[in-house]
């Protein structure tokens, strides 16, 4: 026992694991409680008050762990803190000149959110046997209830009537992002290429009957880097894929006619889908204000929830200096990891998973997500903790230099003829 708590102390790995279990498979099955009558709201939309709750104990075991060792803050760490701050200080002066308060509020959260995601992958440990378990099962859980309450074709608890507070119940969105961070985390550290499949088979249908276009879309986009990433011939792997992608493309409108009909299929059509319209003319409206306000951009210039989806909401909100602050985030570590550790021979989950999400990172920034997105911080987090263990993991190169030596002088060392060695 003393053992375990000592253990828990010191990694903050316990907190960190806490954490990603309450923030996403906890907001998954708080909403379905609450979508079916079970409970009212009780933490109102959940993920902000339990948001708040999480925070002090994360930030005090990584603040606990830089201070045992120094070599925890690398120059990630230390870049997303200055994007943080920069981003806050920002909200700052705008909120003293007489922003709307709603969207400053919502940007408090959104850097929390991002902060908080920082800290659970940097200090969440999610190689371990009990946590990979506890992740599987509540993948099974969370598919389990989609398929259970789905209508015809199609999973959102709202139609049902049974919420007894219908206004605090989120919508596909918030479901599909609970489901995708727990993939995600589940899926980088499965070695076996057998529950790999099986993950994504459930993955897949799972997403496409919730309907988040952009979630299904990153889960799709992440198979053949992760299975190319763990191929020993990878070229060959490389060319299997590209044949199945043919053949799916060749026989679409065959395997279209098995599905039934929800809003993934617009991504086939995107100029018949109303969101899709909504969104381009948003992202329209976001680059006359860019051109109008070039350097500073025009904060909150536009009604609360009317924002440019995609990366362009950064320029507008923070101006051209937090537009590409915010894309070096994520561009430089992906770079840096295509480079230098992709193909590598040795396999390394914590790569993986940390290549994976600037990979959806980068994808969803430029197409459909607001730049407050919480991927940004899962991002920056596991590549700071691929990054230390690189240089400071018990599997990290070796040291390449001259041996120390074992004696004070050569001829102590070698000893001298005729002399009998001891």
């Amino acid at each position: 026992m003393k053992r375990w708590m000592q253990r828990f102390t010191f990694s903050g790995h316990s907190v960190g694991m806490t954490a990603f279990l309450a923030l996403f498979p906890g907001f998954f099955f708080y909403h379905t409680l609450l979508g079916l009558g079970m409970i009212g709201a009780v933490l109102g939309g959940y993920f902000a008050p339990v948001s708040l709750l999480v925070a002090p104990p994360l930030l005090f075991f990584y603040a606990y762990k830089i201070r045992r060792d120094q070599s925890h803050l690398g120059h990630a760490d230390v870049f997303f803190w200055l994007y943080i701050a920069y981003f806050l200080t920002v909200v700052a002066i705008q909120a003293s000149a007489g922003a709307n308060p709603v969207i400053v509020g919502n940007h408090l959260l959104g850097a929390l959110f991002i902060a908080n995601m920082f800290l659970v992958f940097r200090l969440t440990d999610f190689n371990r046997g009990d946590v990979r378990f506890l992740l599987l099962a509540t993948l099974a859980g969370m598919s389990a209830i989609v398929f259970s309450y789905s209508v015809d074709g199609s999973f959102y608890l709202a139609p049902l009537g049974t919420a007894k507070n219908p206004e605090s119940l989120a919508t596909y969105q918030g479901f599909s992002r609970s489901y995708l961070f727990t993939f995600m985390a589940a899926i980088a550290y499965c070695r076996g290429r057998l529950l790999r499949i099986v993950l994504y088979c459930a993955a897949a249908p799972t997403l496409f009957v919730n309907t988040a276009r952009s979630e299904f879309v990153a889960m799709l986009f992440v198979i053949p880097i992760i299975e190319i990433y763990y191929a020993r011939h990878k070229m060959v792997l490389a060319s299997v894929l590209l044949a199945i992608f043919l053949g799916i493309y060749l026989n679409l409108e065959y395997l279209l006619s098995l599905l039934p009909s929800n809003r993934i299929l617009e991504l086939l059509d995107l100029s018949q889908s109303t969101s899709a319209n909504k969104r381009h003319l948003l992202s329209l409206y976001a680059k006359n204000t860019i051109a109008q306000f070039p350097i500073f951009g025009d904060y909150a210039s536009y009604t609360p929830g009317f924002y440019s989806h995609n990366v362009l909401s950064a320029w507008v909100d923070t101006g051209v200096f937090g537009f590409f602050f915010v894309l070096a985030l994520v561009i430089l570590p992906l770079l840096q990891m295509l480079v230098k550790g992709y193909f590598l021979p040795r396999p390394s989950p914590v790569f993986i998973l940390g290549f994976t999400l600037a990979c959806i990172t980068l994808l969803l920034l430029l197409t459909s997500h607001y730049f407050t997105d919480m991927l940004i911080g899962a991002t920056l987090g596991t590549y700071s903790k691929y990054r230390y263990g690189r240089k400071h993991g018990k599997h990290s190169p070796p040291h390449i230099g001259p041996s120390a030596p074992r004696h004070a002088h050569l001829r102590q060392a070698v000893p001298q003829a005729g002399r009998v060695r001891a």
